[in-house]
């Protein structure tokens, strides 16, 4: 077949996104100190006796956890990030129309939180903010209304006025109670940074950026779609109204496993030796003739890419699967319950030692220990009490 430019490029366009996310070197985080780890930990404070964003130690040598503190009053900080210096953390503030994302000093021994400035987010309600992969821009969702930002970080951590500003786009799903609107819902750069993935759940799709680092600005790519028959060549079918909330990558990036928050279910992505993106399977992350009600929250790969987690917030479960290292597809493991209500959100301690479940309706923070042979997930009988907890951040104790 002869390669024209035209088709060269548009194969270096399909095939970039996540051959990138498979070859760039990750940011090197400082090693903790004998184990030692912060935990900060983001949640709602409007009708809960919360006053913001709280940090308690945790040791992987030991599984403990040690006593929860304020590390900083806030407004609903429903989502924590620590910049990859460790020396900045931001969070998304959900206020409605007033929203902000705060960005904070960090203390790494104590870890206290000292308010730096606010800025507004751009949008209504952010749900979720990253680091593009050089450290000097956040990237925001705003769910509401449906649009993401992106600011500049400047060096003494506080943020610049915005580099990007889009809306999301194009027609919705078919749950008029849920996606009556594009609702962005989870941001994150792919590792060599020049793409940015968008989660919508108004939309059924993860939407694709060119991202410029050097000006921080954002250009549509292409759309992962879960409209049929495909917008384009670029496209992979999801089922209409998965409402894909969150989504995580293989370690090797040959794979993206979309969480769709309202069916329950994993759709594995893989892109094939043409370079277009495909849905490869569809898992749901509820046990068979559960007939409740069920909003999947949170999605994360073990470090070691041999497992996928999924919560359940109806079950009150973490769904534990096998990772196929050569097509990426899942084998349902098992299912254990969270040892509360509503497990919004969990984290993987950067060891790969323990999965640290926050259920919000419950008031806390449980912790499981990983078998990294199996997947399985074991209770330890540590408990952290911290009120409306919806999402976690690991980082390294000084």
């Amino acid at each position: 077949m002869k390669i024209t430019r035209r088709l060269l490029a548009f194969l270096v366009l399909v095939l970039a996104p996540l051959a990138l996310l498979s070859s760039a070197p990750a940011p090197k985080r400082a090693a903790a100190k004998k184990g030692q780890y912060l935990a900060y930990v983001g949640t709602y404070t409007t009708k809960t006796s919360s006053k913001g964003i709280y940090v308690f130690g945790f040791d992987t040598a030991t599984g403990q956890p040690s006593a929860i503190e304020v590390a900083a009053a806030t407004p609903d900080p429903s989502w924590v990030a620590v910049h990859p210096s460790g020396k900045f953390l931001y969070a998304a503030n959900e206020a409605g129309k007033a929203s902000t994302v705060s960005a904070f000093a960090v203390d790494g021994k104590s870890g206290k939180l000292t308010l730096l400035g606010q800025i507004p987010s751009l949008g209504e309600d952010p749900c979720y903010l990253s680091f593009d992969k050089t450290g000097k821009y956040v990237l925001v969702a705003n769910y509401s209304s449906g649009t993401i930002a992106v600011f500049p970080i400047l060096a003494d951590g506080r943020l610049g006025e915005h580099t990007a500003l889009a809306k999301d786009q194009g027609p919705t799903g078919p749950n008029k109670e849920r996606q009556e609107a594009p609702h962005a819902h989870w941001i994150e750069a792919a590792a060599h940074n020049q793409f940015v993935y968008v989660a919508d759940l108004g939309l059924d799709r993860v939407l694709i950026f060119k991202f410029d680092a050097t000006s921080g600005s954002l250009t549509p790519a292409a759309p992962l779609t879960a409209k049929a028959p495909p917008l384009n060549p670029l496209s992979a079918t999801l089922n209409p109204g998965a409402g894909p909330r969150h989504a995580a990558f293989a370690p090797d990036g040959k794979f993206m496993y979309v969480l769709g928050e309202l069916q329950s279910a994993v759709t594995v992505f893989a892109n094939d030796a043409e370079g277009a993106y495909r849905a490869v399977q569809q898992i749901s992350t509820l046990p068979k003739g559960f007939a409740g009600r069920n909003d999947a929250a949170e999605i994360a790969v073990h470090p070691n890419g041999k497992f996928l987690y999924a919560s359940n917030r109806g079950h009150e479960s973490i769904a534990i699967f096998a990772v196929d290292a050569k097509n990426g597809t899942l084998t349902f493991v098992a299912h254990v319950l969270t040892g509360g209500k509503e497990p919004r959100n969990f984290a993987i301690d950067p060891s790969g030692q323990y999965l640290l479940a926050e259920n919000q309706l419950s008031n806390n923070v449980v912790v499981f220990k990983i078998d990294r042979a199996t997947g399985g997930l074991t209770p330890t009988g540590q408990v952290v009490e911290v009120p409306s907890p919806v999402d976690l951040a690991f980082w390294p104790r000084e």
